[in-house]
């Protein structure tokens, strides 16, 4: 029970008298006996309903209709007409039905009427506490029935028809009762709601506001009513004459304390002297809207947004409501802001004017020093006032705890920017509230909204290690996660645990990143990750995350680029080469030519023989192995004196030269002959090299000296002369060294001019006789007495061919094999070679560069004078033609019977 002197009384109506603009302006006069009023469709008509007096009146809001009650004779004979108001008969709108308004067969008066909208139910109180009710459509008499609904003694005061979904109810207020019908029930149940009543015209139905309940006005309370139970009551004392519900607002009318009472419950009459007060309360949101003193009251009525109250004395009053922003602005004034709030809300206000209202009720608390207060309201504003607007008002140490209030709001209505969650975490670590901390940090994704990588920089910053870690690990920073654990925590064995269990890419970065911290501090785990990484990485996270990697394409990193990582850790480093040459041998280039300077460097440290036998195995079958760059390797094996490696090496690139080099720095002398024994082949100018470099010692290399000059000797590498010169400057170097060899080489040389003279004689006697031929061809007649084929040894035999070589052929053996008609096919293939070696002479005598350079770069430049001297380059070209018609060509021409070809055979020496 609530007692309205707790209430705040506003004025929010302004009052006004009616003017009536068809007289001037002048004060709107009712008419006199005004006995029962009630609107609702905004029509302002009159008309005659009865002959004698009209008792009741009920306008539907939903439909045009119209139901009066009234007396067409004397006597209790009430009639209920039912009037269409857009139509019409004669002028005056049509009636559609009529009928006598009769309990049973007793007469009585008619205490109240009420039609439900859906013109399906209309109910009649009477004053000897019976109520009639009319089933169907209201409007027609075929298609309605009557019945009587409720009997009793007391008389009807009040009826209003309740519709919530299907269910309609009947609520019937007596003097002395309160009852509810259930008319959707074929049995109608009834329902008693209290044992008190109400008044005449003391009860009203509210409106959806406040949940369609019936309203009954008592002298003490007002209460409210549901179909199955009584609701609250207000504390609303004094004599109630009216009770109406309009647009949200209770309106009693409540007999002046110092006016007499009326004890009859029809009359309806009131003295001149009557004084009432009208009182409009607002149940939702606990004040009085407005009260004021009227003189005699008939009604209150609804119409065209305002109210209307009409007196006994002919004058019309109107209420208009003030605007919602005048009324919040009275309350703004007076520091309503509650009621403020509660008003706009029921006004229905938007967002912004809410937030308005929100903000200055903050402002206000805030001046008050109620800070806590303040900032629930602000909370309020979060999405329409700009969060600066509070923060600067709270940024004091002393009211931390409110602004950590505001920004939590702030981010859980995932409104929150970067600096408002910096500004939150600072907060929270001001304020040392590890719980807040970790409740914040550790909430759903669907709960708060925050940028987490802030978040992660404000914790690492102010030192919560922890709390940023978990938040890093949550939200999948992987990044964050790392940076911490190894730089701030120095948990290296979680960090690496960690990359373990990333996927492949960012798996390979972070330990680019990180590798040489962790190579440093975890040395074992780190090489086997890389070892995992750079052949067929798999995360070591759940099974069911491996095996649809594995599905996938395979992940490897490349190896070489993991190798700095490793700088401070050859051992660790060594066995993940030898790792990814075993596991991948077409690994990267630098793989293998990092693994060789390590090897090399194993070898060169180690002292015990037997272990750098092995190791020396290992660095040469990596270099076998083909898979190492030349010049790097050779640089490798020079730089730590790898013999094997770099002679390896010499050889492989055909540097035969070097190899000798290397073996005359280090002075060894039976390496440099047989270095010569082996490649001399290939590069003959290495016993020339051999010989100056021993020549040039002075220690006794006679052996070594004799057995090149054999060599060279042999193979004719040197001019004697050039040997004698190159000998002369050691002095260890007698001439009983080279006795042999020139005694070998003058021996030679006798024989070789011995062998030389025969040929030239040879060559002068078969030149004589080639002379001879020709000119016995060009003198004499050639006779052809051959008398087998020289193709097929069988007897020549008509046609044939003949040829001044002397050789001679079947026509059909020629035709056969002969390659050209003019050229005999037996001699062909050693003309052909003698005309080669012509043209090849004959071009190489215009090789005038290839001459000079080869005369510049050789060391015996008589010999190739001499070779060229033979070619015939400095000989002078004479060419002899045969004149035409000479004997000589005759003969070649002429045939034997059907077909005679000759040539003369081609002779050619070159001495």
């Amino acid at each position: 029970m609530a007692s309205f002197l707790q209430w705040r009384k506003f004025v929010f109506f302004d009052k006004d008298t009616v003017k009536d603009p068809a007289d001037n302006g002048k004060h709107f006069a009712l008419p006199a006996g005004v006995c029962a009023c009630d609107s609702g469709r905004g029509h302002l008509t009159s008309f005659q309903a009865y002959k004698l007096r009209v008792t009741h009146l009920y306008q539907l809001k939903q439909h045009s209709i119209l139901v009066s009650v009234g007396q067409d004779e004397h006597g209790i004979n009430p009639l209920v007409k039912v009037w269409n108001l857009e139509k019409r008969d004669s002028g005056n709108p049509l009636c559609t039905r009529i009928f006598p308004a009769i309990p049973g067969n007793k007469p009585t008066e008619v205490s109240c009427l009420s039609v439900h909208e859906n013109l399906n139910f209309m109910a009649i109180g009477f004053t000897d506490g019976s109520v009639v009710l009319t089933k169907g459509d209201i409007t027609r008499d075929r298609h309605s029935k009557t019945l009587t609904l409720h009997e009793g003694t007391s008389p009807i005061t009040g009826l209003a028809f309740r519709q919530a979904a299907k269910v309609t109810h009947l609520f019937v207020s007596t003097l002395e009762k309160v009852h509810c019908y259930t008319l959707s029930i074929k049995e109608y149940p009834k329902v008693e709601l209290d044992t008190h009543g109400c008044a005449l015209r003391c009860s009203s139905l509210a409106d959806p506001s406040q949940d369609s309940q019936f309203i009954v006005a008592g002298d003490e309370c007002v209460y409210l009513y549901q179909p199955d139970e009584r609701g609250p009551c207000f504390a609303f004392d004094g004599n109630k004459l009216l009770a109406h519900w309009h647009r949200g607002y209770l309106f009693l009318l409540i007999r002046d304390a110092k006016s007499p009472n009326k004890p009859e419950f029809s009359s309806r009459e009131s003295s001149p002297s009557d004084k009432q007060l009208l009182t409009i309360y607002d149940l939702d949101n606990k004040f009085i809207a407005y009260t004021a003193s009227f003189d005699d009251v008939i009604d209150v009525v609804a119409e065209w947004g305002s109210f209307y109250i009409l007196t006994r004395d002919g004058k019309m009053f109107v209420l208009q409501e003030k605007d919602t922003q005048t009324k919040l602005e009275m309350l703004f004034k007076k520091n309503l802001f509650v009621m403020a709030i509660n008003l706009a809300k029921s006004q229905h206000l938007d967002s912004d004017g809410l937030s308005e209202i929100f903000r200055q009720y903050g402002d206000h608390l805030y001046l008050k020093g109620d800070h806590d207060g303040a900032i629930q309201q602000y909370i309020r504003t979060i999405g329409k006032l700009e969060p600066s607007y509070v923060i600067r008002k709270f940024l004091d140490a002393q009211r931390i705890h409110n602004l950590t209030a505001y920004l939590q709001a702030l981010h859980r209505q995932s409104l929150a920017n970067a600096d408002h969650t910096t500004l939150l975490l600072n907060c929270y670590t001001k304020l040392k509230d590890s719980s807040k901390l970790e409740e914040f940090i550790k909430s759903s994704e669907s709960e708060v909204h925050f940028d987490v990588e802030i978040a992660i920089k404000v914790l690492r910053q102010a030192g919560y290690h922890s709390h940023a870690v978990f938040l890093a690990e949550k939200h999948t920073h992987h990044e964050w996660y790392l940076k911490i654990q190894l730089e701030d925590l120095k948990n290296y064995q979680e960090g690496l645990r960690y990359i373990g269990r990333l996927p492949f890419e960012q798996a390979e970065s972070n330990m680019k990143r990180y590798g040489k911290t962790l190579m440093h501090h975890v040395p074992e785990g780190t090489t086997l990750l890389l070892k995992g990484l750079c052949t067929n990485y798999q995360p070591s996270g759940d099974s069911a995350e491996r095996e649809s990697l594995g599905r996938g394409r395979a992940n490897k990193a490349n190896s070489e680029e993991f190798i700095p990582i490793f700088a401070n850790n050859p051992r660790e480093l060594k066995a993940f080469l030898e790792h990814m040459i075993e596991v991948d041998p077409r690994s990267p280039q630098g793989v293998y030519d990092t693994l060789l300077e390590l090897r090399l460097q194993d070898w060169a440290h180690e002292q015990d023989p037997a272990r750098k036998k092995v190791l020396q195995g290992e660095a040469v079958s990596l270099l076998r192995s083909d898979n190492t760059v030349f010049d790097k390797a050779l640089v490798l094996c020079q730089m730590h004196n790898f013999k094997e490696g770099v002679l390896y090496l010499y050889e492989k690139g055909k540097l035969y030269q070097q190899i000798m080099h290397y073996h005359m720095q280090n002075e060894e002398y039976g390496k440099v002959v047989e270095a010569c024994k082996r490649y001399g082949e290939q590069e003959g100018c290495l016993w020339e090299q051999a010989l100056g470099y021993f020549a040039r010692k002075e220690e006794d290399c006679k052996a070594y000296i004799s057995e090149v000059l054999h060599h060279i000797d042999q193979n004719n590498l040197m001019p004697p002369l050039l040997v004698v010169q190159t000998l002369a400057h050691n002095s260890t170097a007698t001439l009983s060294v080279i006795k042999d060899y020139l005694i070998n080489k003058l021996q030679r040389e006798s024989q070789q001019i011995e062998d030389d003279e025969r040929k030239i004689h040879q060559y002068r006697e078969e030149t004589g006789h080639l002379r001879s031929e020709i000119q016995e061809l060009k003198t004499s007649a050639k006779i052809f007495q051959k008398t087998k084929c020289n193709m097929c040894n069988s007897p020549l035999e008509l046609p044939s061919v003949h040829f001044l070589c002397s050789h001679s052929f079947h026509q059909h053996c020629f035709e056969s094999y002969a390659e050209s008609e003019a050229e005999c096919p037996t001699c062909t293939p050693e003309n052909r070679k003698v005309m080669d070696m012509l043209r090849a002479q004959d071009q190489k005598r215009d090789l005038h560069e290839h001459f000079n350079k080869q005369l510049r770069s050789s060391n015996d430049g008589f010999s190739v004078v001499a070779d060229y001297f033979g070619r015939g380059v400095f000989n002078k070209l004479t060419l002899v033609t045969d004149p035409p018609g000479s004997k000589l060509s005759e003969v070649w021409k002429s045939t034997c019977r059907e077909t005679f070809s000759s040539r003369p055979r081609e002779t050619a020496r070159s001495l």
